[in-house]
């Protein structure tokens, strides 16, 4: 038994919500306008799996592709596609794979940071306590972030199909139109 106040237990339900985040998860939107960017210096649309994920996981929910790119894991070139997406109306959300490691050419982190309004530290925190059971200490190599940059929220999980599958599932997937909604509040 541990003396944690909470389980750390991946697989345990969370309690219960509370009234006034159902509340808002019911007047949250149905469907959210999002934009999905693969950052590698290898993939193609034919073979980026983990772009095809992200894309499934929001369609299959009812959310709104509006765009999909592939760019190298290049700082300049991941901040003039975010920028362009975040200057557009109709783009709510962006969901990225690839770049958040600790490798020489991984940038990602460090551009939306810079862009970030305001960062959803848990997510990356709860992205990394939910994969340690997975992948155990090397959990600690991810560097994934979310935050808000102009009323648009980002999402970026590493690059890896099980990362994206892990995090679409548990965590952006259920909370996107929340987030959303909050941001717009």
């Amino acid at each position: 038994m541990s003396d944690l106040p909470f389980s750390l237990d991946p697989h345990r339900q969370p309690a219960a919500n509370s009234a006034s985040t159902e509340q808002h998860r019911e007047e949250a939107p149905a469907s959210v306008a999002v934009a999905v960017l693969t950052i590698s210096d290898t993939r193609t649309p034919d073979d980026d799996r983990s772009g095809q994920l992200i894309k499934q996981q929001l369609t299959w929910r009812g959310h709104d592709l509006r765009d999909y790119a592939i760019v190298k894991d290049d700082a300049t070139e991941i901040e003039t596609i975010l920028h362009a997406w975040i200057g557009r109306e109709d783009i709510r959300a962006i969901v990225t794979n690839g770049g958040t490691g600790i490798a020489r050419r991984d940038t990602t982190y460090e551009v939306v940071a810079r862009m970030l309004e305001k960062e959803l530290t848990g997510f990356g925190e709860l992205f990394r306590m939910l994969s340690y059971p997975e992948i155990g200490a090397a959990a600690m190599l991810s560097r994934a972030i979310a935050g808000v940059a102009s009323h648009t929220a980002i999402f970026c999980l590493p690059g890896s199909s099980n990362a994206v599958k892990l995090g679409m599932e548990k965590l952006i997937a259920p909370e996107l139109a929340h987030v959303v909604y909050e941001m717009t509040k």
